[in-house]
């Protein structure tokens, strides 16, 4: 009987227990489906720069906001700006929500940075990712400063998430030779969706998104997919690195033929229009504040001025104004040094040849160059070169030291002797006559 009362007290212990814990197991097997779960998509297409910068912060700002369980960045991008993936690196460790990148097709240079930045990593079967060298705008490998603080950028992405910082530093680094995964030495790694698996850098391998879903524990969660907004994705490509010089070029083209052109027409607009679209793009990216705007009103102000107020240096001001605005507007030094440099040789090239083949009588530069002559219709007489008095024969008025006056058939006129003294009412003979100057010999 003891034996049996024992039987049924730990009987029913094990059903209080059971009674008590099962709402809390309920619980976690309804948010193991995701029910009552919020989870944002956000993706990352294209190249990687200060627009989509912008964007991220919003809708990772709105995620916090709407209280996200979890956030799953879909990545298709061939890599980009190194300081904007610093920065959205910077973002996504600030996170406290979980992150997943989830590569859809290739996280390639800075895109395999921003991945190494969130808490998980899946695979398309057919993505990959690596390949993360520093390359300048004009293709070439970046300079060993820059190449070591992007490798230890990589390394520090990897480590902060558990992952083994080798294969990040290869990614970065061809002279890490790891042949055993296809990168041999000179060669920057790029990992598969098996091989990314195999190192820790990825938990798996799915689809589809809805896979990804039931690997996260979240197939029956409330998504929400975001999306740029269409001045967002105007913004994203105003910003480019090769839109920027061609609209500074345009805008400089522009106004330099309006100065060749008659009243104010198709050129100046096209000028204007290019930096509106240069500041606009800009200031939605987040990059250009009220201080950028202002200085370029102020820059185009002076210029305007320069038309009514002689000395050119209002118009000097004028444009180092201008200038000062798009380096406040611009979010590297180096490469709106590059972008102003070509648009001063769109114009100066334009320059040269308008001024060839139009000249300057037409357009805004005949209200600031003086065009009137002093002629001798108008009342105006110039030195005469009075070559008809070479040989004439006359008489001195005035002693000559060596200058003085003779008279020539009743003309009194100002001369000048070969250098020796002749003194007055001698005969004197002119000799030479170089512009206002005659010259004289005693006879």
């Amino acid at each position: 009987m003891p034996g049996k009362k024992s039987t049924i007290y730990i009987l029913a212990m094990m059903l209080i227990t059971i009674g008590l814990f099962y709402p809390d197991i309920q619980k976690q097997a309804v948010f193991a489906d995701g029910e009552d779960s919020l989870v944002y998509v956000i993706p990352i297409e294209r190249e990687v720069e200060q627009g989509l910068l912008a964007f991220m912060k919003r809708v990772t700002g709105e995620a916090i906001e709407e209280g996200a369980d979890h956030i799953i960045f879909e990545i298709d991008t061939p890599g980009g700006r190194v300081d904007s993936a610093e920065a959205i690196g910077k973002l996504l460790q600030s996170l406290e929500i979980p992150t997943t990148s989830y590569i859809v097709s290739r996280a390639y240079s800075a895109g395999s940075y921003l991945a190494l930045n969130t808490d998980t990593i899946y695979m398309n079967p057919q993505a990959t990712m690596g390949a993360s060298g520093v390359i300048t705008s004009d293709g070439n490998a970046a300079d060993k400063k820059a190449q070591s603080a992007w490798l230890a950028a990589m390394k520090s992405a990897a480590e902060s998430k558990g992952r083994d910082p080798l294969y990040a530093a290869a990614m970065a680094d061809p002279d890490i030779d790891l042949p055993e995964y296809s990168a041999g030495k000179g060669e920057f790694l790029t990992l598969g969706p098996n091989d990314a698996v195999e190192v820790g850098y990825a938990e798996g391998i799915v689809n589809n998104r809805v896979a990804l879903l039931h690997e996260l524990g979240l197939k029956h969660a409330t998504i929400i997919e975001s999306e740029p907004t269409p001045a967002e994705e105007v913004a994203r490509f105003l910003t480019n690195p090769v839109v920027v010089p061609i609209l500074l070029s345009i805008a400089s083209l522009g106004l330099i033929v309006e100065l060749y052109s008659p009243g104010f027409g198709v050129p100046g607009i096209m000028g204007l229009v290019s930096l509106v679209l240069f500041f606009y793009g800009h200031v939605v990216a987040g990059l250009a504040g009220m201080e950028a705007i202002i200085l370029l009103i102020v820059g185009l102000g002076l210029i305007i001025a320069e038309f009514f107020v002689a000395g050119g240096i209002i118009g000097l001001l004028g444009a180092g104004a201008v200038i000062g605005s798009l380096f406040l507007a611009g979010a590297d030094i180096a490469h709106m040094s590059l972008s102003i440099g070509i648009a001063f040789l769109v114009s100066v090239i334009a320059s040269v040849i308008l001024f060839k083949t139009i000249g300057m009588e037409k357009g805004l530069f005949r209200h600031i160059i003086l065009r009137d002559s002093t002629t001798t219709e108008q009342g105006y007489v110039s030195s005469e070169n009075r070559l008809e008095l070479i040989g004439l024969e006359g008489v001195t008025v005035t002693p000559l030291r060596p200058a003085g006056t003779a008279k020539f058939d009743n003309e009194f006129i100002d001369v000048v002797s070969e250098g020796s003294f002749i003194q007055p009412n001698q005969q004197v003979k002119v000799v030479k006559v170089e512009g206002v100057r005659v010259v004289v010999r005693e006879v």
